[in-house]
């Protein structure tokens, strides 16, 4: 939008529902765009004032908005107590994003409890701090991409876990690879990150930075102030993280740089978010030259490794990492769910079945299934086949136990008649009527595709290898049904409204271009999906939607 619209906006303040997403995306993608060329110019100036220019317009800040009322977060308030959640309130807040005078306030500190029974410290920023914060996300995370490690797979756009996973198998797997891993684990580092490292090497506005670095947080009706670290819980502290560790992998690799024949002694760096494994073809580079060398990278940045959670292993002993154990069997190698993970995994299962001993089968089959489906998702590029059908035999004792406590006074027989059910062959699965119990073991394997090292999802080469991926995603990890895959695919995987991309990090909702009041039906052709704010547009505006030709 123009300068003048943007007035003519202002002045008016119509409803958050008539602002047109698609032009908004569309110019916030070219300015990022033309973001990612200028930083590969290494024209610093170019950028910064096309920051300057991003961070300012009417697009940015309705798109920051968007972004923190409707993720995960959204209904959690900062120490004002606020939450922007009418549409009235949003068109208001894009107004206030103003940076001129602007001050953020101290973070509501709350406390996590890690597995190992440490308290995590998670800082929540107040509505507007977040939106101020994703605004900035939007300008900075082009250049975190550009310049980040190849290797480097945590909190980054279109990249995962299982991307980190399938580069362990792509370096460990071959008979010539090397034999040695160094895990490492930095020391709280969110929390300790040095402010001074921060502001003299983020390219950001630097007094902006500064006071989100120096806000301080609330516990117990108290101010504390805060001396170093990113605070956990701000949408920006995982790029200022990621950043903060980026150059690891080039140090590394111009360090220990070898001839291609001699590629046995390559050293690898594999991170995800602060947790890395190193690879190497012997303990004693690990231990006396590869550890200093990362020490120092870490010293100058104000962290330190965990030596509780730092070791140096044979790739025959295994190591886990990121919830799976990475372990060669005569000299295969094997990525399977770790036992921690899957002790882990069941113990909450259980918990889950035997604090719900008084509900109905099928609350708590619902309960159940996102559950195991998610877990088992995760696993199911692995090589995951016995632990799902040991994960089925464990879930089904625990569950046989609940429906005996349910029924002291009656014989085996009848529980099982009651609660189990015959389909296809199987005369125990745990259903009540349409609810079924999903079983671990029904899950497929599917192997991973990892995504492409330089690969940078704000670059305009790019565009189609990421649309692709996209696409593929959907239809093999978030789409369940056929009947929304062939919704999905009729559209093009792009909403209708906004014409869009839909991925798994949009909500999405499905429509019916007839309403089912009106006479409307649940068939294909009644139906379209489209993102959560669209549909909210589309009902709020009486909007008519038309089903694209397939």
């Amino acid at each position: 939008m123009s300068k003048v619209e943007q007035t003519k906006y202002a002045s008016s303040n119509p409803n958050w529902h008539s602002i047109n997403w698609y032009k908004v995306l569309r110019k916030v993608r070219k300015l990022q765009i033309r973001i990612v060329k200028a930083e590969q110019e290494s024209k610093h100036r170019k950028v910064k004032s096309l920051q300057r220019l991003l961070t300012s317009s009417f697009s940015s800040k309705a798109l920051a908005v968007r972004r923190v009322t409707e993720n995960r977060g959204k209904s959690t308030s900062g120490v004002d107590g606020k939450i922007w959640g009418t549409p009235e309130s949003k068109a208001k807040a894009i107004q206030s994003l103003r940076l001129k005078g602007y001050k953020p306030k101290p973070l509501k500190r709350v406390y996590l409890i890690k597995p190992n029974g440490k308290k995590r410290p998670l800082g929540i920023p107040t509505m507007k701090d977040r939106a101020i914060q994703s605004l900035f996300k939007i300008a900075l995370e082009p250049i975190a991409e550009t310049r980040g490690d190849f290797n480097s797979y945590g909190f980054r756009p279109e990249r995962s876990t299982q991307d980190a996973i399938e580069q362990c198998f792509k370096v460990l797997s071959h008979t010539y690879s090397v034999q040695w891993l160094l895990e490492g684990d930095i020391s709280g580092c969110f929390d300790n990150i040095s402010h001074d490292w921060l502001l003299e090497n983020i390219p950001m506005d630097k007094k902006i930075l500064s006071k989100w670095l120096k806000c301080g947080f609330v516990y117990k009706n108290n101010l504390f102030s805060t001396k170093a670290g990113t605070p956990q819980g701000g949408i920006i502290s995982p790029i200022l993280a990621n950043m903060t560790l980026d150059g690891l992998e080039k140090e590394l690799k111009s360090i220990f740089k070898v001839p291609y024949k001699q590629a046995k002694a390559q050293i690898n760096l594999i991170r995800y978010a602060d947790d890395f494994i190193v690879t190497g073809s012997s303990k004693e580079i690990l231990t006396e030259k590869v550890l200093l060398v990362i020490k120092d990278f870490l010293k100058k940045r104000g962290l330190e490794l965990s030596e509780e959670k730092t070791k140096i292993s044979h790739i025959s002993d295994g190591a886990n990492f990121l919830g799976v154990n990475i372990r060669k069997y005569n000299n295969k190698l094997i990525i399977k769910p770790s036992k921690e993970n899957i002790k882990t995994f069941l113990a909450k299962v259980r918990k889950l079945i035997k604090i719900n001993c008084m509900n109905t089968q099928k609350d708590l089959i619902v309960m159940l299934n996102p559950i195991i489906r998610g877990w088992c998702n995760f696993h199911r590029n692995n090589v995951s086949s016995k632990v799902f059908k040991y994960i089925d035999t464990e879930i089904f004792k625990a569950l046989w136990n609940w429906c005996k406590r349910r029924h002291n006074n009656k014989s085996l027989y009848w529980i099982k008649d009651k609660y189990f059910k015959t389909i296809e062959n199987n005369n125990w699965i745990f259903a009540d009527g349409e609810s079924i119990l999903i079983k671990a073991s029904s899950i497929k394997i599917i192997r991973h595709t990892k995504i492409k090292g330089n690969a940078n999802p704000y670059a305009k080469e790019w565009e189609i290898y990421f649309e692709k991926r996209q696409k593929d995603n959907m239809l093999n990890n978030v789409i369940k049904t056929n009947k929304l895959k062939n919704i999905l695919m009729s559209q093009g995987f792009k909403c209708v409204i906004c014409k869009h991309l839909i991925t798994e990090n949009n909500l999405w909702d499905l429509h019916h271009i007839v309403k089912k009041v009106e006479g409307g039906s649940n068939n294909i052709s009644n139906l379209v999906i489209l993102h959560t704010n669209c549909h909210r547009q589309v009902h709020s505006q009486n909007l008519e939607v038309v089903k694209p030709c397939s």
